[in-house]
């Protein structure tokens, strides 16, 4: 008999060998009828996998994220077999389930082009296969049996997959009629997708290499019912809307430009304003929490990167040299400023009694993405860092942890994030070459996260293989209005830069010892930051941020001496104002301003000039009535204190 553990601490006993199927029949067959998947001891595996030891146990279901994932990589082979059926000799990439929702499949059409009227004919023949409610078989299979099968297949692809796997570690998935290279794991059969979209057509080198051929990329998403099908089409149509690359442009906030170069933004005024604002808020924060101000070059000499460690882990992937000159000397973009701030503290010694140290820098870096990675604000080539350093003593570590989870809690409230869960991302204990530092201290720096997270009261999810090479961290994962998920501020413990750069203090017992360093950064990159509130909240703005806070809309031109008047008062009152003095109907400039999405909207005629007032409009909610230009100046400036969030 094993011991298997729910997560609600039960323990039940079971045969060895037991399968987490059976498990889920033995306690409802109403949940067995659920079931997609298993988590096993922290694995995700089929439902259908024996359990031979004891272990955890978590049933996985369409309500789990994990459930969602198998369903969708099922799918991905689902439509795999349909293409099999429709376009005989097609060759298979890789088609993994995507982290945001939904699948795809990498393919070689040999040149044939799929149309959208194709797509339809796709989907119908998926729906068709899944009807047949086939079983997702896995087998384990030698290497040379798995190279001769895509050998007589004629698929390269795979055969490319293959070199790079070990023998006695692959397997085979098979379903109805088509059989893939697969570690799974998957759903139990097809029966359980009941609804079908195939969303989108893209090109994709194979393994994101451009010296490779260009692939087929088909994208989709499954449901297990039509209903959530169409309610999911309507999230996407609300998407459209809030996409920020059409907000960006419609609002002149940035524009991108193919001389000045790809993902590479341009802040225009508006945007830039916006973006300024932003930064001076957690500036003031940063100030009223101690962190000192500092300032990088955008370049580092190559040293600075080896020393760090940075440049071994991704070399070329993500340093862009940079010639001079001078023999001999090779300088990169700076793609990150932890190494920087690391030559900061050392030039001066530091005390015990000087920690903690807290730099702070507005910082811009550079890393290389590949042309068809790149996506408005969110995939970028430059973006800059809200990053800060802290350097503290051991004893400094949680403390110094908890506070800055109060700056990140204080940004996401102050912007109407309020729906996030933080993600405690550790080392990936089976690999443990992908990280440098001494088990010691990546035990020391994961002990203080995880107390620090349960201090807070955050809720948290732990992921093991998503820390950074030198530490572990935690990741504040922000729903949006949506209810889509984004990774932005994020908040890493770390024993090694200190070790590499050799940063020392002197302590009570007048001896050196190593600080440790805490990297964090609230909003993530700006970029990043401001497309997710851009989509987040629609383009409406919170009025402490928004670039034009009032529109001042004269009736005619007889009344823009008084609108300039009052446009006057407001900006003696730091309020953002401007005046539509163009020669259109007032219809035209509200309809205008709406769209633009300005808070509010100053209506300026004979009435208003007479009484020394203004006609106050609400943008998306209309008249509010006539006000003197004091008492507006006051509503605009409560809300403003207040931080009122977007409505």
């Amino acid at each position: 008999m094993i011991n298997i553990t729910f997560p609600d601490g039960a323990v039940r006993q079971y045969e060895q060998g037991v399968s987490a199927l059976d498990i889920a029949k033995s306690i409802s067959e109403g949940l067995a009828r659920k079931v997609l998947a298993a988590k096993v001891n922290g694995q995700v595996v089929d439902a259908s996998r024996p359990i031979t030891k004891d272990g955890t146990l978590q049933l996985l279901t369409w309500t789990d994220a994990d459930g969602k994932a198998t369903m969708w990589h099922s799918s991905a082979h689902l439509m795999a077999e349909a293409l099999e059926a429709l376009y005989p000799g097609v060759k298979f990439g890789y088609g993994p389930a995507l982290e945001n929702g939904g699948f795809f499949y990498d393919v070689d059409l040999d040149g044939r082009q799929i149309s959208d009227e194709e797509l339809r004919k796709l989907e119908v023949k998926m729906a068709e296969l899944a009807k047949q409610n086939n079983a997702y078989v896995r087998r384990e299979i030698s290497k040379a049996d798995a190279i001769q099968y895509f050998t007589d297949k004629q698929d390269p692809y795979k055969l490319d997959l293959l070199q790079k796997l070990e023998d006695g570690s692959i397997t085979f998935y098979t379903q109805g009629n088509f059989t893939d290279l697969c570690r799974g794991p998957h759903i139990p059969s097809t029966g359980f997708i009941k609804a079908v979209k195939l969303t989108n057509i893209a090109g994709a080198y194979w393994l994101g290499n451009e010296n490779n051929k260009m692939l087929t990329r088909i994208y989709g998403i499954t449901f297990p019912s039509q209903k959530e099908l169409d309610e999911y089409l309507a999230l996407i149509e609300e998407a459209k809307k809030r996409d920020h690359r059409k907000l960006g442009k419609e609002l002149e906030l940035f524009a991108f430009s193919e001389k000045v170069g790809l993902g590479l933004p341009l802040w225009l005024p508006k945007g830039a304003m916006l973006r300024e604002r932003l930064q001076s808020f957690l500036q003031k924060a940063q100030v009223e929490s101690g962190y000192l101000p500092v300032i990088t070059p955008h370049i580092g000499n190559k040293n600075l990167y080896i020393t760090s460690g940075h440049y071994e882990k991704y070399g070329k992937d993500s340093f862009q040299a940079i010639h001079t000159p001078e023999e001999g000397e090779e300088f990169m973009l700076k793609p990150m400023n932890c190494p920087h701030h690391c030559e900061i503290y050392k030039t001066s010694p530091k005390s015990y009694k000087d920690l903690p140290v807290r730099f702070a820098e507005f910082g811009t870096v550079y890393r290389y993405e590949q042309h068809g990675e790149l996506h408005g604000l969110t995939r970028v080539r430059g973006f800059t860092q809200d990053d800060a350093h802290l350097f503290c003593r051991p004893d400094q570590v949680k403390e110094e942890f908890c506070k800055v989870i109060d700056l990140v809690l204080y940004v996401f409230n102050s912007l109407s994030f309020t729906d996030f869960t933080a993600q405690i991302s550790l080392r990936d204990q089976e690999d443990r070459a992908k990280y440098i530092g001494s088990d010691e201290n990546w035990n020391l720096a994961e002990q203080a996260i995880i107390e620090s997270a349960a201090e807070k009261g955050l809720r948290t999810v732990v992921e093991y293989g998503e820390a950074a090479f030198y530490g572990p961290k935690l990741d504040f994962m922000v729903k949006d209005a949506l209810g889509r998920k984004w990774q932005l501020g994020t908040i890493q413990v770390d024993y090694n830069l200190p070790e590499r750069f050799e940063l020392e203090y002197i302590g009570a017992d007048n001896k050196p010892h190593r600080p440790v360093m805490i990297h964090r950064a609230p909003f993530g990159s700006l970029e990043r930051f401001i497309a997710v509130l851009i989509e987040h909240c629609a383009g409406k703005f919170p009025l402490w941020l928004t670039p034009t806070q009032v529109k001042v809309l004269p009736i005619s031109d007889k009344f823009l001496p008084y609108s300039e008047k009052v446009a006057e008062l407001l900006k003696k009152a730091e309020i953002r104002a401007e005046i539509d003095d163009r020669n259109e109907k007032i219809g035209k400039k509200i309809r205008e301003a709406e769209l633009a999405k300005v808070p509010y909207m100053l209506v300026v005629g004979e009435k208003e000039e007479a009484a020394g007032k203004v006609a106050v409009r609400r943008q998306a909610k209309g008249d509010l009535g006539t006000m003197s230009t004091e008492e507006f100046t006051q509503l605009v400036q409560d809300e403003v204190i207040n931080r009122k969030p977007f409505e």
